[in-house]
Formats: structure tokens, C-alpha cells, sequence
């Protein structure tokens, strides 16, 4: 008996030897799995928007092991050039744009994918670059809900006038296109276009200034986002205007969602950047880890065809405000209804 113990003794120091051994040979620690690191460059934070998009995608990033780099260029094309370029210094493994000229990006994204970085164009396609993917909301499908909201107000032979986004911008076309296909179908005559520089919102306020007192004679105005259109709003307000003319637009911005449900704006578009952040931020680290991103949607980029998850909006009024912003969390009643405390709706 004594000989057994002794025998499962010696077993039992033997192998808390090897496990003791176990992080590597010669008592050396394991190799530790090498982090991914992304790089993601936004146009601007200026916008609303901009900050939840980059807060849930570095969050998504972190949290599926990867480390995040975030630039902004302050809508500067030179800047975002740089960073592009600083990126690939860095040999990053992914990089995520904002472009904010679509086809200024060319030669940086071919010098990225010589070097075997991933990039992605997030929201907006960077145009001639053959990217790895384009990530974005169906953005014809924006014009269309904003031309079927006007369309829901006018009368056949009204005017509506466009107040754009910049025309270096590709998503401003898809979105123009919609637009303009819900006008032709309804007989509403779009009255001027015009097209605000780098979408600064005050560019918008200074056209409507100079439309002058031909504003009198339109029923809407389409605008390219909730920036634009409160500014817009503005000048309307200083004629008296406001609430009488029918103005659209998208991001659902908090302001914009107040004034939906003031009356000053009747619509925006809801797009779910939570949803947009994560499935970029997910798809950034399959392409880095080499994985093939899964989707069944391409879009020509001018020369490539490329791979494009497409995610769908949702119009928004003061009828759904609750159900579709509220109640997702995107904004809180009490900020959507800080003017009007009294349509807050019961909970």
C-alpha cells in the first residue's frame, strides 16, 4: 500500500511540473494574440450625428477586441488626405472614412490597399477606389420618403425648392434622384436647387435670404439634412413663415425632433446610426481578420463594384415621434418635448 501512495505521489509532482511549465518552453510566457487596430476618419463633428456614429463604433470596436484611432478633418479635404496618409504609416489594419469628396480619396485608398489595409466607406461611398466595402442607409430611399412627406402636403402644380448638400457628396445625388422621382410622379414643380458648400448650414440660410420674396410662393422646402433646415427654418420664421411652409429633411437630430413637434419642421428621416456603427464596426474587424463580409448588395463606385450593406430609413412626424424615436431610446421624451411639455405622452 505504502509503495502505491508513493507511486501516485511522484504521478501527482509530475504533473503539477508540467503544468507549471505550461505558459512555454524554457519558462517563457505564451505569445500574446496581436490587437487590431482600425482607423476611422469623420468629416466633421459639427453635425449631430457624427458624435453617435463614432461613439457606438468605437465602443463595437473595443469590445470585439480591436483598438480604434479616431481623426476628424474638420471638413478639410487636404486634412483628411493627411490622416489617410498617417493611417497607413501606422499600417493600421482597417480603415473606416467619412469622404468628404467622393472621388478626392483615390489615391490614398489605392496606396492603403498596396500596403494590405482594409478600407471601408462609411455613409458615403468614396467614388473610383474600388473600396472594400460601402456601408450605408439606402439614401434614394431617403429623397423618396421626403418627396412621398411633401407630396402628402402639396397640391399637383405647387413648388418646393431643394436646399442640398454639397454636389461632391455622392449620397446628395442618390437622395436629389428620389426626390425628384416623387415630384415628376406627383406633378410638383421643384421652383430652384441649390447646393450648400460643405454643408455648412449657414450657406442655406444666406440662399434663403437672397430667394427673397419669391418665397411667398413656394409650399415647401426639401432640405439635405436637419442642419440645413434649421437654418432654414430661421429665415422662415423671420418672415413669418414658419409652420406654414412644409420643410424636410433627415438625421433626426434632437432640434429637428423638436421642431416636428412644435409644428416648424413637419418631417425627418430616422436613420439608426446605432445599428449602421455596429455592423461597420464588426464588419472593419471580419476584414481584418481576413473574413468575408456577408451581403448580397453591390454598388458601382464609377469603376468597381462594390460590396454595400444597406440598411433601410424610417420617415418620421409628430405622429410616430414616440413610437419610432422615443421608444428606441434614440432621443428622450423629455428632450424631444422640452418646448412642449404638455404633449409629453403618458407613460
Amino acid at each position: 500500500m505504502k509503495k502505491v501512495y508513493a507511486f501516485l505521489l511522484v504521478c501527482m509532482l509530475m504533473l503539477t511540473g508540467c503544468m507549471a511549465e505550461a505558459p512555454g518552453e524554457n519558462g517563457e510566457e505564451p505569445p500574446q494574440e496581436e490587437k487590431i487596430h482600425i482607423g476611422i476618419i469623420f468629416d466633421t463633428f459639427v453635425v449631430e450625428r457624427w458624435q453617435r456614429d463614432r461613439d457606438v463604433f468605437v465602443s463595437t470596436a473595443m469590445e470585439l477586441g480591436a483598438e480604434v484611432n479616431v481623426q476628424n478633418a474638420n471638413g478639410d479635404v487636404k486634412e483628411q488626405v493627411a490622416q489617410m496618409e498617417y493611417f497607413i504609416e501606422k499600417k493600421v489594419d482597417v480603415i473606416v472614412v467619412v469622404p468628404i469628396e467622393s472621388g478626392a480619396l483615390v489615391k490614398s485608398i489605392e496606396k492603403a490597399k498596396e500596403e494590405g489595409i482594409k478600407v471601408v466607406s462609411y455613409d458615403r461611398l468614396a467614388m473610383g477606389a474600388g473600396t472594400d466595402l460601402y456601408i450605408s442607409f439606402d439614401n434614394e430611399t431617403v429623397g423618396r420618403l421626403m418627396g412621398r412627406a411633401v407630396c402628402s402636403r402639396l397640391d399637383r402644380g405647387d413648388k418646393v425648392l431643394m436646399v442640398c448638400g454639397p454636389k461632391s457628396d455622392n449620397n446628395v445625388s442618390f437622395v436629389e434622384s428620389g426626390f425628384r422621382r416623387e415630384m415628376e410622379q406627383n406633378g410638383i414643380e421643384v421652383a430652384d436647387t441649390y447646393y450648400a458648400d460643405e454643408w455648412r448650414a449657414e450657406r442655406a440660410a444666406e440662399y434663403m435670404e437672397q430667394y427673397g420674396d419669391e418665397i411667398q410662393e413656394i409650399e415647401a422646402v426639401m432640405c439635405g439634412n436637419d442642419n440645413l433646415a434649421g437654418q432654414v427654418i430661421r429665415v422662415l420664421a423671420e418672415n413669418r413663415m414658419a409652420g406654414d411652409i412644409c420643410v424636410v429633411a433627415q438625421d433626426a437630430d434632437l432640434e429637428a425632433c423638436q421642431r416636428i413637434v412644435e409644428g416648424t419642421q413637419y418631417m425627418t428621416v430616422y436613420k439608426p446610426v446605432e445599428k449602421l456603427a455596429v455592423q461597420a464596426a464588426v464588419a472593419a474587424v471580419d476584414l481584418a481578420q481576413g473574413k468575408q463580409v456577408q451581403t448580397t448588395d453591390y454598388i458601382d463606385d464609377g469603376t468597381y463594384r462594390i460590396p454595400y450593406i444597406k440598411l433601410e430609413p424610417v420617415a418620421v412626424t409628430a405622429e410616430n415621434m414616440d413610437e419610432t424615436i422615443i421608444k428606441s431610446g434614440f432621443h428622450l421624451g423629455e428632450d424631444v418635448y422640452l418646448n412642449r411639455p404638455e404633449m409629453l405622452p403618458e407613460r
